[in-house]
């Protein structure tokens, strides 16, 4: 018995033991991590998580979206040297107003494994925006094959992070999705630099989230002035979309107050005498359309009217019919592809719209042709930042020939400004040679005569490209194709 109760004393005192240490008290504290920035400023969308179409690492692996090309095959033609950079120009974007991002309660760490840097980038990969994106992913590969995702000699390994930041419930960019893919980029320290967005919409939503981690940013698609331009959008703007007071986002692009000034000079040119301004309500649509407005009334057109479509609706015949009555010369939407612009473009033909349709670079896709059909999007007219890729020279015109003996495809229209913003990162990174957010981005910003491939360019304090020449395009034979360089005098 003595035994029995012995062994029945050691095993409540253990039992006691056990209780102890799994009680709250017992336990030791947990190191509390910084806490992750959150979009406050915007809804929670239904699909918040994000979605990461691919991780590749130095040796090429990759997983993600079909069509994605592998990273590992070797770059065709003449390797671009680590530290040499390329050139750029715009492209889509976003939504409402400006909304002020709560500043972060806490951020990542500025530095981080001091082996690794992750390079990632937030492109719409869901939905009729994939066939762009893919391009642009494609350049940006192409950029770090070319440096054998290595940086400073060998000391780290690059590695890139692809992710999407579109839903398969929007069909295009989402906001919440937008703000997961910043967060987890801000989540990972040895991520230094962000590429993205392609949507001026998805821009506002990220851009206070990685500035409050001093992460920068390098759009290689938005062009509305207000993320970067003071007086040029809305109250508020930009100063709003930078909670730290310190800058961080840069666009290799032109912005729209120039691709809406050019566009109208040159409806000007084409002897058009009345216009009727339509735009998607989204933040670029609207603020491009606004700057073609203001540009072609300053120039004598007559403009008939402006008004923002639902770009959800089955139809437009109603508005179809209103516009035909006016009788405009041009009909100018300021928008993307993916809120129904050929579709808007299919009703305007069948109720016998016979004018011009122009829109700007969110249409210059192959998808706003395939949703319009050849027949109806043949004499479409659109404008696009910087050069085609046909008509580049010296680094660009090499930059061409690699991307389509690599790819075994022509690139879409900002598949080099992929490259270009990668390449400013790349020699962003070989100047610092450290996993350090703030001397990257301050590399980023301090960029000045770049010889990159689409010529000799800079950033300014804004972080907007020096770069100013647009071009012209027309659908002719189911594709766009160049017309002529665009200038955009000031009325």
């Amino acid at each position: 018995m003595k035994r029995v109760s012995s062994l029945i004393i050691l095993a409540a005192m253990l039992l006691g033991l056990l209780a102890a240490c799994g009680s709250p008290a017992a336990q030791p504290t947990a190191t509390a991590k910084p806490t992750v920035p959150v979009a406050t400023a915007k809804p929670a969308a239904t699909e918040a998580v994000a979605t990461e179409a691919a991780e590749v690492t130095q040796t090429g692996a990759t997983e993600g979206p079909e069509g994605t090309a592998p990273a590992g095959t070797a770059a065709a033609g003449t390797a671009a040297p680590a530290g040499t950079a390329a050139a750029g120009t715009a492209a889509p974007e976003g939504t409402e107003a400006p909304v002020a991002t709560a500043p972060a309660t806490g951020t990542a760490p500025a530095g981080g494994t001091g082996t690794r840097i992750v390079i990632a980038s937030s492109l719409p990969r869901t939905g009729s925006s994939r066939g762009q994106s893919d391009t642009l992913v494609n350049a940006i590969k192409q950029r770090l094959e070319e440096a054998k995702y290595q940086a400073c000699g060998g000391k780290f390994t690059l590695e890139y992070m692809d992710m999407d930041d579109a839903t398969a419930a929007a069909g295009k960019w989402d906001a919440g999705q937008e703000a997961a893919n910043a967060n987890k980029a801000v989540a990972d320290p040895d991520v230094v630099a962000y590429i993205g967005t392609f949507n001026s919409g998805a821009a506002k939503i990220s851009i206070p989230i990685l500035n409050a981690a001093n992460l920068v940013m390098v759009s290689p698609a938005n062009t509305y002035p207000g993320l970067t331009k003071p007086g040029k959008g809305d109250k508020g703007e930009p100063d709003v979309y930078y909670p730290n007071g310190k800058r961080n986002y840069t666009r290799v692009v032109p912005a729209d107050d120039i691709q809406g000034s050019a566009a109208a000079n040159w409806a000007k040119s084409m002897g058009v005498t009345s216009v009727y301004v339509l735009d998607d309500a989204e933040l670029y649509g609207k603020g491009v359309a606004d700057v073609f407005n203001k540009t072609a009334a300053a120039l004598g057109l007559k403009v008939l009217g402006q008004e923002s479509i639902d770009g959800k609706a089955a139809d437009y015949r109603a508005l179809a019919a209103k516009v035909l009555d006016l009788k405009p010369d041009l009909v100018y939407f300021g928008g993307i592809t993916q809120n129904n612009a050929g579709q808007l473009l299919k009703d305007l033909r069948a109720e016998g719209y016979k004018g011009k349709f122009m829109g700007p670079d969110g249409i210059q896709e192959k998808a706003f042709i395939d949703a319009a059909g050849k027949d109806v999007a043949e004499g479409v007219y659109s404008t696009l930042g910087g050069l085609p890729v046909t008509e580049l020279a010296g680094a660009g015109k090499a930059w061409y020939q690699a991307y389509k003996a690599k790819y075994n495809s022509e690139p879409e229209a900002y598949a080099v400004y992929g490259y270009e913003s990668a390449n400013v990162i790349v020699a962003a990174i070989e100047k610092t040679c450290k996993v350090d957010r703030t001397a990257v981005r301050d590399a980023v910003f301090a960029t000045k005569d770049f010889d990159g491939v689409l010529g000799k360019w800079s950033f300014d304090a804004n972080g907007d490209t020096s770069l100013t020449t647009m071009s012209g395009y027309q659908v002719t034979g189911s594709e766009f194709k160049f017309v002529s360089t665009l200038s955009a005098p000031t009325p």
